[in-house]
């Protein structure tokens, strides 16, 4: 070791080279690093050269990002925008709703704000105290704040974004600054999230992007793996199918199994199945016939240039309504009777249920051209699916749960886009594009606790999936299904299975509610008073308690009657019992999968 131009004297530079002398590569980059930060801790401040100006350079803008989720996407966009402001020399800080202390809001600088809306307006169970404090009179004013809002929802319901919204307006009422105007995304939200991240970014006059390597929180070794979405599907093949309702059964369930071999996909019990939705041929054949138009002219469409048939095929809602395009409609054709229909808010939400464009097109004509509807259209958004099986129990397959959507209006039978094209179109051997939607707020407990799965209809798909698991890895415990349905000759869905699972003691109890086998309809929420006592006991000593199911009617009912059970069996009164409940589901304890 040289001592020319060396600070240090001989015998210093003697007891250097002892030291280091032998270091395996490993040791000698730790050391270098040491000495590194050793050196800018110790001196910086003592360096009369370093001016603030350059100190001030390296300083990190700080950035908290706030999540508020039902189904996991706006934690899937928050955790992406955090990984990119931190390569982009922000000091981010990314939280869930529910573990952050929302009084610390006052000490931010800059925060983002990613929540869905649960429902008709909700927030979602996580964002619910946080919902609460912004919008109440303990909100303080945040006048050094700056924010933006990311607003998630579905255009089919009434109060679109509406979380959202509230959280906006309480934040600008305290005296904050947007950094960028609120975005509402629809059920296809990744153009508009990722607009609004880039706005975000370049009012923040962040540094230039740095090149995100392929690591990831799901990804943290670096290693690049195929990651499939709604942009870009999964094509599988159709392993089975078999309907599984009676044919006596006014309802058509299926049951598919669907071939995942060598694509790297997992999934978990409680997550879903997107899977790329088509409408059907008849349906945009007499939308055609109406608009006096063949199809074969090629459009500038969301999908590329694509004939005018191919977009109402395959890439633009058609089988429902909204009112975001009803209200579309009146603006670009100006029909008084449409504009008479909107401000009407309970004739509108009864004529939204049922109904389709063809029917809005038939009831309220205009000359609107090809290029003009496609305008006011959303994206066909992909159908999820709760999956109902375990990749512990079946490997390379996901199964789901298909109830075939059909019913008749004004004279023309209606199909729904997705599960129709499932069920009349799709059999074994068929190919299909699908990914995994995953759902981190449906999960079972990780150390076998009591569980209570109630379920009506095809809610009873992740139930399936649980017990799969749990059979799989040789768990057994106190498990107890509600289950309802029609008729119990023709509509019990995986009636063996069942029998099965309660023989081997995987599955301890099962209620049953079919409503139509007697003169008095019996629902789920009926066999859960009955058994009161018991389902206050579970949960006292630690149950979960799961809903899967329809939410504008079974959910709805399902949580009104456990709070009165709370309420009832707790000696509670009603403020106290919707406490027990409110708890319940910050210890995620009480998991709702609706829809």
């Amino acid at each position: 070791m040289s001592n020319q131009l060396s600070p240090l004297n001989e015998a210093q530079l003697k007891s250097l080279e002892k030291l280091t002398t032998n270091l395996t590569k490993e040791q000698a980059i730790w050391l270098n690093g040491y000495i590194q930060g050793f050196s800018a801790s110790t001196f910086a401040s003592a360096d009369s050269e370093i001016s603030p100006a350059a100190v001030e350079k390296t300083a990190k803008t700080p950035l908290t990002i706030l999540y508020g989720t039902h189904t996991g996407r706006s934690e899937k966009i928050a955790n992406k925008i955090h990984a990119e402001a931190t390569a982009k020399n922000f000091e981010s800080t990314l939280v869930a709703m529910d573990q952050y202390k929302p009084r610390n809001l006052k000490n931010e600088k800059n925060l983002l704000i990613i929540v869905s809306t649960h429902g008709e307006g909700e927030p979602p169970v996580m964002a619910e105290d946080f919902h609460q404090f912004i919008t109440g009179k303990r909100a303080p004013k945040l006048t050094r704040l700056k924010f933006s809002v990311l607003a998630l929802g579905d255009k089919s319901y009434k109060h679109f974004c509406q979380t959202g919204i509230d959280i906006q307006e309480a934040l600008l009422k305290s005296g904050a600054e947007e950094i960028t105007d609120l975005v509402k995304c629809d059920v296809d939200y990744q153009p508009d999230a990722d607009q609004w991240k880039r706005e975000v970014f370049n009012n923040l006059h962040s540094e230039p992007a740095e090149e995100l390597s392929t690591s990831s929180p799901e990804n943290p070794t670096g290693i690049a793996t195929r990651t499939y979405s709604r942009k870009n599907p999964y094509e599988a093949t159709i392993l089975d199918k078999a309907r599984i309702t009676g044919h006596e059964s006014n309802k058509e369930v299926y049951h598919l199994e669907i071939s995942i071999e060598n694509s790297g996909i997992k999934y978990e019990p409680g997550d879903s199945l997107g899977v790329i939705a088509q409408n059907p041929d008849k349906l945009v054949d007499e939308l055609l016939s109406s608009l006096k138009d063949d199809g074969s002219e090629s459009l500038d469409t969301h999908a590329g240039k694509i004939s005018f048939r191919e977009a109402l095929l395959h890439h633009y809602e058609i089988t429902i309504l909204t009112r975001d395009l009803i209200e579309k409609y009146a603006e670009k054709t100006n029909h008084k009777e449409v504009k008479k229909l909107i401000k009407d808010d309970q004739k509108l939400e009864t004529y939204l249920y049922g109904h389709d464009v063809l029917d809005l097109l038939h009831e309220f004509p205009s000359k609107i051209t090809a290029v003009e509807l496609l305008e006011i259209l959303r994206p066909l958004p992909p159908r999820l699916y709760s999956i109902s099986s375990s990749q512990e129990a079946v490997g390379e397959e996901v199964h789901i749960t298909v109830s075939k959507v059909i019913y008749e209006n004004k004279g023309r039978q209606r199909l729904g886009a997705c599960s129709g094209h499932l069920a009349e179109h799709k059999e074994v051997d068929d190919k299909i594009l699908i990914y995994i939607e995953k759902n981190p707020n449906f999960r079972l407990p990780p150390n076998g606790s009591p569980i209570i799965m109630v379920g009506a209809g095809t809610g009873i798909a992740p139930y399936r999936a649980f017990i799969q698991q749990r059979e799989a890895i040789g768990q057994k415990g106190k498990t107890w299904l509600f289950f309802g349905e029609r008729r119990f000759s023709s509509d019990f869905l995986y009636q063996t299975e069942w029998q099965k699972y309660l023989k081997e003691g995987y599955l301890g109890k099962i209620d049953l509610a079919f409503s139509r086998d007697q003169k008095e309809k019996i629902y789920v929420q009926h066999k859960l008073q009955k058994q009161q006592k018991k389902i206050f006991k579970w949960l006292e000593n630690d149950g979960v308690f799961y809903l899967c199911g329809d939410m504008k009617t079974m959910a709805k009912d399902v949580e009104a009657t456990l709070l009165s059970i709370i309420e009832k069996q707790g000696g509670m009164t009603p403020e106290k019992a919707k406490g027990y409940l409110k708890k319940l589901k910050k210890e995620r304890r009480f998991q709702a999968d609706v829809y």
